[in-house]
């Protein structure tokens, strides 16, 4: 595949690596950047490196959105061979309209026309005044895909017109941002550090207050800009438990991260500004350095469950940095997630998006030096009843991913919309539970040996982070199963990694020591409300055991799993949306058919035996929280308590009787 793509910040050298790592997959690429550009106020001239097929051009104007390129060189790059356009410049902005009217121009007048793809970071809401909201409309509807480097806009390019999006996280390069020996100064003491430019909104006079009220937090601030000043007055308080270190090239930078104990981005939302990725989160993590970052702009998007994040508040700020003194294991487990978040970022994970994004425009697989493709997932949704939530569930992947609907309930609504939405519609003829529901589905799949997506339908996800997820299994060869982030319906985020039940667990939870169980790794499994399953994996454990009706079918698989040498992860940079419960209104009787699965699961893998011990934790632990806890949280410990007494599966068997 042959891409011209036309960027101005190319004119970086370091952020040439994305084309760079696209040359190294396979994939022809002809750049055209700007010849000289202002960069964070200083002035960067193009300096191609020997062999890169990367052209400067002249520009005029020094507004990403305001300026055009020199018309007679993008004709002639439009005259030559390319499959792909990539236009990475922002949509109303006045050089996508002269790129596009000129590829228009060459079209009319007899030449080829092959499809664009665009980009945006924009996460604002911005209602942008004539032609470019007029320039915007015509780009993102004549679009074969946009990428996008934040889930908000994302959702933006959506609602204007955009049909395919992909959320591509800007690159680092892992082999300068690296791990360092992580030698602390002191175990009392935690060196907190800034990276930025010096401005109100990025919020480090936040950060200073926070680490002023706490006499063992000390902070280095690296950067400068026009709040420096203000910012030194309010930091001269506190001595020499402040530093400002200045401005760092890439190598002192990253060495910068590796002095850190935590790097905070204390960045605040203003009427005209928001983060739109923060990179600095991500260069942070990939040496090793855990994050605390407020909860702003792409901020959620970028350090998912791998950081701690808070709201803008100097308190806020400061709780988070002191867990990392005072919680054990805190510290070592945000490393390891921060790692794998960055490892999602590094440039080879990003040019693979992007052949997938071109692949997507062009309707033909980019091709490559790589491993042959893997065909699509096959998407499987177990249905009962529910049809609005089904369709919901759907349209997202309408046209895009292969679906198969299941449906317990042989509702013809929900036939009607599988038929509607373009999915294989099954009836098993009865309700055998979520189990045996994808094992029909697996015996009647469109094309065997395909990966499986498995959806619940109150959950939702893009078509572009399914492909993601695909991507993230196969990233490591005994990867079973891969889920991603996922929030609620108000964007608030859940847990998706959860250690195996076990009888020792259950005690430690009774006696409230339940973080010291496993958080990440071959203890762990990620749940099932979106799952995609390796199909080599399900060639090698099997389906789902139809013994558990409802709950902990993939807790068992994934035991199954990870006893013949698989594993299980959760994939940060990818996320759904999961309303949770949706599907019924009954929560008394979910418990008692989850607790019953709970059951299952430990006499099927412990013996009696281990459900003996781990009863007895549960009834213990219940007890106490009855008689310590007030209001809901203690009636739902008493009613706990009294199921375990019963026995769950006793009370489940009763309850099916009564029904």
């Amino acid at each position: 595949m042959r891409v011209l793509r036309v960027s101005h910040s190319a004119v970086v050298d370091a952020w040439r690596e994305r084309e760079r790592a696209l040359t190294r997959s396979g994939v022809d690429v002809v750049l055209l950047s700007a010849r000289a550009w202002d960069e964070g106020g200083r002035e960067v001239v193009l300096e191609p490196r020997p062999g890169e097929q990367v052209t400067g051009v002249r520009t005029w104007g020094s507004h990403p959105a305001l300026f055009v390129y020199d018309p007679v060189a993008i004709w002639r790059a439009l005259g030559r061979p390319h499959d792909v356009l990539d236009v990475h410049e922002e949509p109303f902005a006045l050089a996508t309209a002269e790129i596009l009217a000129l590829r228009a121009l060459r079209a009319r007048l007899g030449g080829d026309a092959a499809p664009y793809v665009l980009y945006s970071a924009q996460n604002l809401r911005k209602r942008h005044p004539a032609p470019f909201r007029w320039f915007e409309r015509w780009s993102l509807r004549g679009a074969g895909a946009v990428s996008v480097c934040n889930d908000d806009a994302g959702r933006i390019v959506r609602d204007r017109g955009a049909r395919t999006v992909a959320t591509i996280p800007l690159g680092v390069d892992l082999d300068l941002f690296s791990p360092g020996p992580g030698v602390r100064e002191s175990p009392d003491v935690l060196t907190v550090g800034y990276a930025g430019r010096l401005a109100e909104h990025k919020g480090v006079d936040l950060l200073l207050q926070a680490v002023g009220d706490d006499p063992r937090l000390r902070l280095l601030v690296a950067g400068d800009g026009p709040d420096e000043d203000r910012l030194r007055r309010l930091a001269a308080t506190l001595g020499d438990r402040v530093r400002f270190v200045g401005s760092f090239a890439a190598h002192g930078l990253a060495d910068f991260y590796r002095s850190l104990d935590v790097l905070a981005v204390p960045s605040r939302t203003t009427p005209g500004w928001v983060e739109q990725f923060g990179r600095v989160a991500v260069e942070a993590m990939a040496c090793g350095v855990p994050v605390v970052a407020t909860a702003t702009g792409a901020l959620p998007d970028v350090v998912g469950g791998a950081g701690l994040l808070v709201e803008p508040d100097a308190d806020a700020l400061r709780g988070a940095l002191v867990r990392l003194l005072d919680e054990p294991g805190l510290r070592e487990e945000l490393r390891d997630a921060g790692l794998e978040r960055a490892a999602t970022c590094s440039w080879t994970a990003v040019a693979a998006r992007y052949r997938e994004l071109y692949g997507a425009a062009t309707g033909v697989a980019p091709g490559g030096r790589g491993a042959p493709a893997v065909p699509p997932p096959e998407v499987v949704l177990v249905a009962y009843g529910t049809p609005d939530l089904v369709r919901q569930a759907l349209t997202p992947l309408l046209g895009k991913l292969p679906v198969t609907v299941v449906d317990n309930s042989s509702l013809p609504r929900i036939r009607e919309i599988a038929a509607e939405l373009g999915a294989v519609y099954l009836d098993p003829g009865r309700n055998g539970g979520f189990a045996a529901g994808v094992n029909h589905a697996l015996a009647h799949r469109r094309t065997p040996g395909t990966d499986v997506l498995l959806l619940n339908p109150d959950a939702v996800v893009s078509p572009e982070d399914v492909l993601a997820l695909q991507q993230a299994a196969h990233a490591r060869p005994r990867t079973a199963s891969v889920a991603p982030t996922q929030v609620d319906g108000d964007g608030r985020a859940a847990r998706v990694v959860w250690p195996f039940p076990s009888p020792a667990g259950t005690w430690l939870e009774a006696a409230g020591l339940g973080r010291l169980r496993a958080r990440s790794g071959r203890g762990t499994f990620v749940i099932g409300s979106v799952m995609l399953l390796r199909a080599d994996a399900l060639a090698d454990v099997g389906g789902f055991d139809e013994d558990f009706f409802l709950y902990a079918e993939e807790t068992d698989w994934a035991y199954r799993a990870v006893r013949r040498g698989w594993e299980h992860r959760q994939v940060p940079g990818v996320r759904a949306t999961h309303l949770g419960g949706a599907t019924s209104t009954d929560g008394d009787r979910r418990d008692v058919h989850f607790h019953a699965s709970q059951e299952r699961y430990v006499r099927k893998h412990f013996g009696a035996a281990g459900w003996a011990v781990a009863r007895a934790g549960q009834v213990v632990g219940s007890a106490l929280r009855g008689v310590l806890l007030r209001g809901a949280a203690g009636t739902a410990a008493r009613r706990r308590l009294r199921l375990y007494l019963t026995g769950p599966l006793r009370a489940e068997a009763a309850d099916r009787v009564v029904r």
